[in-house]
């Protein structure tokens, strides 16, 4: 029973293990035949040209794109970690992220004074603009380790589509992965969202492995998830899913025959179950003992007083003073005001179908398609049914919570959808209809076309149905669109197009314009009738502008846009 888990679901026209033909051959079906033919070389052919294309998108993106908002941040926390070893910035993310960031700091070699005090911004942008740094260079460095693990998680996408539907199916798995525009961008990125849901979509699949080997994958399953809570806090609901995994394949491993083997193998289960737990905590811990071995633990900036059921349950989590503070600073970010901005509205607090509407927006429409009909086969068809908790629960639990959440800034945090659905979306494969191989190749060709479509701004990027990567502002703002990834790109127009200009600058991002040789004045510091020349401004203040910036530009004439992120008016 076990053993027939892992075999490839049969496809119309080929014959089975016994050589008798499941039905006629049609014509896709012969045409899936030859390529079974050729798979052992051509199988891993696609697998690295997948890649490839994935790795020069993620590269060519990290090497044009100046810092986003978040990123000076953890590059200087990493840095910290590098030079002092020590808990001191950023305690609201726990370290393993960073650290992954701070191996490819250590080949940069940065300049660093850790006597410079200000806040966590304030010591990204003193480390990158003014401590004799090249900040072109750091920044690829710091990107160069996180492009790497997203390629990795590649292969667990390949492989976990491929243990359920076959080799096809995992080769339509990494095509949906590696062509998602959410994926290229955050990917490409020195930030965290990318390697927490990576961590979690790993440990999903070792646990459903573990249904043929619960010993050795289920605590290999618990790394997996104590790595993604010591990247990101926003994993922690699936520890519970994950552990309730964990007994689901212990059960099906033994398979037990009556009241009593049923008992003992429940028991065992939930000490399975526990082995996951134990060791996502013991990763978590290591984490923090890699950076300070004496967990010292002393913040550049206060931790928010939280009170009440919240403050006691920071208190209880099983982790060090430093990740149970870094939750009360999260808390603290869930009491704070945000605006928010989605179709043309902008409002104060979160809209609880912000994601699911945001992910409508920025996902190509032939990925959508097969993640519906894939989600519908998995569930649907009884020889995929076992594999659909492992692919379908934890994505649905982890939105479920980020919809919770006060911050409506952008679907990075919801990354691992694309992540969970590229496996479940493959598994539409296993439908037997005789069009689905050429169908599904045909909606695959369509998400390659868009994706590619958008390179190297894969940031901005919404499908055709929204209009496209140039029209995403009008519909959504902040790591959407906008993230201060433009600025370089900015400074390279104004110099080619408009020498001489006078420029008035209302930029988002953590860069420092003048850095990149922008001379600008900040408009709204000035009476409007003095403002006069180029008028620019990040399309996430367009979204937000109100008062003075909203009549500058609605009396100013739009003229140019740079990445589809920054657009330059004329006054």
């Amino acid at each position: 029973m076990m053993a027939r888990e892992q075999q490839p679901v049969l496809e119309p026209g080929v014959r089975d293990t016994g050589g008798r033909p499941t039905r006629r051959a049609s014509g896709s079906a012969r045409l899936y035949g030859e390529l079974r033919r050729h798979r052992r070389w051509l199988a891993p052919l696609l697998v690295v040209l997948l890649l490839t294309q994935m790795a020069v998108a993620m590269v060519t993106t990290a090497v044009q794109q100046t810092p986003t908002v978040d990123e000076p941040v953890y590059v200087a926390t990493a840095t910290d970690y590098l030079r002092e070893h020590r808990l001191r910035y950023n305690p609201e993310h726990p370290p393993l992220g960073k650290l992954v960031i701070m191996a490819g700091l250590a080949a940069a070699d940065p300049h660093y004074d850790p006597s410079f005090h200000g806040s966590q911004g304030q010591v990204g942008r003193h480390l990158l603009y003014e401590s004799g740094n090249d900040p072109w260079r750091l920044m690829l460095w710091a990107r160069l380790p996180m492009i790497a693990l997203t390629l990795l998680f590649g292969l667990v996408v390949l492989a976990f589509a491929r243990e359920i539907a076959g080799t096809l199916a995992g080769l339509v798995a990494l095509a949906l992965y590696s062509f998602s525009p959410d994926v290229i961008a955050q990917g490409s990125l020195a930030t965290l969202d990318v390697p927490a849901a990576g961590f979690v979509l790993t440990s999903a699949w070792l646990v459903r492995r573990a249904r043929l080997g619960p010993r050795l994958y289920l605590p290999l399953a618990g790394v997996a998830l104590g790595a993604a809570v010591a990247t990101k806090m926003s994993a922690l609901p699936a520890i519970p899913v994950l552990m309730a995994l964990a007994l689901l394949s212990v059960w099906h491993a033994r398979r037990p025959d009556g009241r009593a083997e049923r008992r003992r193998t429940l028991l065992l289960g939930l000490a399975s179950a526990g082995v996951v737990a134990l060791a996502a905590i013991a990763v978590v811990w290591a984490t923090y003992l890699a950076v300070d071995p004496l967990l010292r633990f002393t913040p550049a900036e206060p931790v928010p007083a939280v009170h009440g059921l919240r403050d006691r349950l920071a208190g209880l989590l099983p982790f060090p003073r430093a990740f149970q503070d870094g939750m009360r600073v999260q808390f603290g970010f869930e009491d704070y005001p945000w605006q928010g901005y989605l179709f043309g509205r902008l409002y104060t607090g979160s809209l609880w179908y912000y994601l699911p509407a945001a992910l409508l927006v920025k996902t190509p429409l032939g990925m959508l398609a097969l993640w519906v009909a894939g989600a519908v086969a998995v569930v649907a068809l009884r020889r995929l049914r076992p594999a659909a908790p492992y692919v379908l629960v934890p994505p649905a639990v982890l939105l479920a919570a980020a919809m919770t959440g006060s911050r409506d800034f952008g679907t990075r945090y919801a990354v691992f959808v694309p992540m969970f659905l590229a496996v479940g979306g493959a598994c539409v494969l296993a439908v037997r209809w005789r069009w689905g191989p050429l169908v599904t190749g045909g909606l695959l060709l369509f998400v390659a076309i868009s994706s590619l479509r958008t390179f190297p701004y894969y940031l901005p990027y919404s499908n055709e149905a929204f209009g496209g990567p140039e029209k995403t502002h009008l519909r959504l703002h902040d790591s959407n669109v906008d993230w201060g990834q433009d600025l370089g790109r900015l400074a390279d127009r104004l110099r080619q197009r408009y020498p001489g200009e006078r420029i008035w600058l209302v930029y988002k991002g953590s860069g420092v314009p003048s850095y990149y040789g922008i001379r600008a004045r900040d408009p709204r510091k000035v009476p409007a009738d003095t403002v006069h020349g180029l008028l620019v401004v990040s399309d996430s203040w367009v979204a937000k502008a109100r008062g003075g910036l909203a009549e500058l530009i609605h009396t100013s004439r739009p003229i140019d846009e740079v990445g589809h992120s920054i657009t330059i008016y004329q006054r």
